[in-house]
């Protein structure tokens, strides 16, 4: 059974528990101080309440939630809004032809584009991705090179200097990335330093950059920027973009689509 929170829990701890959600399921302590932009006291005080609520358990130095799609948290981000993501997917895949040299991320939305990816040709994929890599390895003709690195549980992909020296070898045609949040100032946001630093290394190597976000990443926020706004050439997303956005991404001189 999934717990929820009582009616008497404060607005820390629902924030920090959706926190932890956005994050995979479990984020050390200085990451989610960053986050919600507080002292690590404060979270340590936030998540000492939730452990007695059974919803979080401790461990040194972070947290990790004890529901059941925690315990499974590439599958939980999977399962949320898979309509959109679904649609968002497809509209991606569209615009990527035949025979490209294709790089996808860790990100759940860009694993539903992977598996829109499932009918083309000659694909030349590079991830640092478990799941992409299993969906498009062996199919019509594809090559599928897997990053070497660190391979973390939570994301199911493989993270570090390793990685980012795998994909600087390889000429890329069209870079897919998901985000954490989208903020109107600072562009394109990611919970992990890492996450962040192999999706800078990436930007400069392709020539077209794909980001694919639901509408509920935006007005949210995360601590590390992704890359410069001005290094994304199309957003896809599900609904019409608030007039703040869409101003912003004119200015970023960004192509919207609107997978919706």
């Amino acid at each position: 059974m999934v717990k929820t929170m009582e009616p008497h829990s404060t607005h820390r701890e629902v924030e920090l528990l959706d926190t932890l959600r956005a994050l995979g399921g479990s984020a050390r302590t200085v990451a989610l101080a960053e986050a919600l932009n507080v002292s690590e006291e404060t979270i340590r005080r936030t998540v000492k309440a939730l452990a007695k609520a059974d919803l979080v358990q401790r461990v040194h130095g972070g947290v990790y939630l004890t529901s059941k799609d925690a315990m499974s948290p590439v599958a939980s981000r999977l399962s949320r809004r898979s309509r959109e993501k679904s649609r968002i997917a497809q509209a991606a895949a569209g615009l990527i032809p035949n025979g490209s040299c294709v790089f996808l991320d860790v990100g759940s939305t860009t694993a539903f584009v992977a598996e829109r990816l499932k009918d083309h040709r000659d694909l030349t994929v590079i991830t640092n991705a478990l799941t992409p890599a299993q969906t498009l390895v062996g199919r019509n003709g594809n090559r599928v090179f897997l990053a070497c690195g660190e391979l973390r549980e939570v994301e199911l992909g493989t993270f570090g200097s390793d990685s980012i020296a795998f994909v600087e070898r390889f000429n890329i045609d069209f870079a897919v990335m998901s985000v954490d949040a989208i903020d109107p100032q600072t562009g394109f946001l990611l919970a992990g330093a890492s996450e962040a630093e192999l999706a800078r290394a990436v930007t400069a190597r392709a020539r077209r950059r794909i980001v694919v976000a639901d509408h509920s990443k935006f007005g949210q926020t995360a601590p590390i920027v992704a890359c410069p706004p001005g290094q994304v050439d199309i957003l896809v997303t599900d609904r019409p973009l608030k007039p703040v956005f869409d101003g912003r991404m004119r200015d970023w001189e960004i192509e919207v689509i609107c997978a919706g």
